[in-house]
């Protein structure tokens, strides 16, 4: 299977979350989408190991099995239909979560994440971490 970590769910793979590693193990290719990527870099330079935590994510993002998802015109046209959506539906998820729901539904992923307000965007597949 292929999976979509969100932002929390990397975290929480390199904290050592057992439910997470197994789900990453088990997957043929792991995404990441540059919204996610750009939300872990943000978090690493608030934080005390700036050069150790990028060279962490440098070397799983080097990894065959893993593939970097770019923000593409499709991208934004499936972000813009979900956020018009959910507003619509009034629903709205943080714009972030946005990009990386339709990062999922470009590249066809399974996302892992912790964020409940996922389940309100239709159709999507995803798994809420706990």
């Amino acid at each position: 299977m292929k999976r979509l970590l969100d932002t929390n769910a990397y975290v929480a793979l390199k904290r050592g979350h057992v439910d997470v590693a197994a789900l990453v193990r088990g997957s043929v290719e792991i995404t990441f989408s540059m919204v996610v990527i750009g939300e872990l870099l943000f978090g690493f330079r608030n934080g005390t190991q700036v050069e150790h935590n990028t060279a962490e994510l440098e070397l799983l993002l080097a990894s065959p099995r893993v593939t970097v998802l770019p923000v593409t015109r499709t991208t934004a046209d499936r972000f813009g239909r979900i956020a018009a959506m959910l507003r619509k539906a009034g629903t709205p998820i943080p714009s972030n979560d946005l990009w990386i729901a339709a990062h999922a539904f470009e590249s066809g992923a399974e996302l892992l994440s912790f964020d409940g307000h996922f389940e309100a965007v239709p159709g999507l597949v995803w798994t809420h971490l706990s």
